[in-house]
């Protein structure tokens, strides 16, 4: 089946973020004085808030939840966002797809302010048919709305026609609940081993090595 759109996730995916949100979520969670290592917020990256924190801190009431998202959120953009740089041939990747005829679509757990900043990073607002973020769903992955969301505004196009790219274990999972396949890249910093158990149908070590091999990957295979 040719695929027809493709979903990609933003955040260890195509920019180079990770990082800087483990060390955002660590100065938010420090400041109300909670200390957790980097490797165990590493991994709950690429969730948004609202599954980040109840994971960590699951005695918190709603208030404080959303306390301590709107802190990560005024931290990482005052102090780390402008520091984001694009992974390299993210935005030949973005270009080769929309060449390619499948339709582009960015569905990530950040918000709308950042992905339109990584977008103008990127120089690739041409190549995007549609973008969703957690601003568009009640709930950020690895819950399914943002990729529900962005089917919806592809016109609920047949799952086996969509494929998603993403770096985390959560956009695997969220994909899979909406019928979709995953081709996961390792540049987010999550193992070989976990996006597999997950269920990724192939793995690249980044975006760059994803287009060197287009053609043959499960974004450009025709049958």
């Amino acid at each position: 089946m040719t695929i027809e759109a493709i979903l990609f996730d933003m955040d260890g995916t195509l920019v180079d973020s990770n990082d800087h949100h483990v060390r955002a979520w660590d100065e938010a969670f420090r400041s109300a004085g909670y200390e957790f290592d980097a490797q165990t917020i590493h991994d709950q990256i690429g969730k948004g808030a609202d599954m980040l924190v109840p994971t960590l801190l699951p005695g918190l009431d709603t208030p404080q939840r959303e306390a301590l998202g709107d802190a990560h959120g005024d931290v990482f953009k005052a102090r780390y966002l402008n520091s984001v740089q694009p992974f390299a041939k993210a935005r030949d990747l973005l270009e080769k797809a929309h060449g390619c005829g499948q339709r582009v679509v960015i569905a990530s757990s950040s918000s709308q302010q950042e992905i339109d900043h990584y977008l103008d990073r990127l120089d690739a607002h041409s190549f995007v048919t549609a973008v969703t973020t957690k601003d568009d769903v009640e709930s950020s992955k690895p819950a399914p709305d943002i990729f529900e969301a962005a089917l919806k505004k592809l016109g609920s196009p047949a799952p086996d026609t969509v494929m998603v790219v993403g770096d985390t274990p959560y956009d695997i999972e969220a994909a899979a609940r909406c019928g979709l396949r995953t081709v996961a890249v390792l540049s987010g910093g999550f193992s070989a081993e976990s996006l597999r158990a997950a269920g990724a149908v192939a793995l690249y070590a980044d975006v760059a090595e994803l287009l060197g091999a287009y053609e043959t990957s499960p974004l450009g295979l025709r049958t």
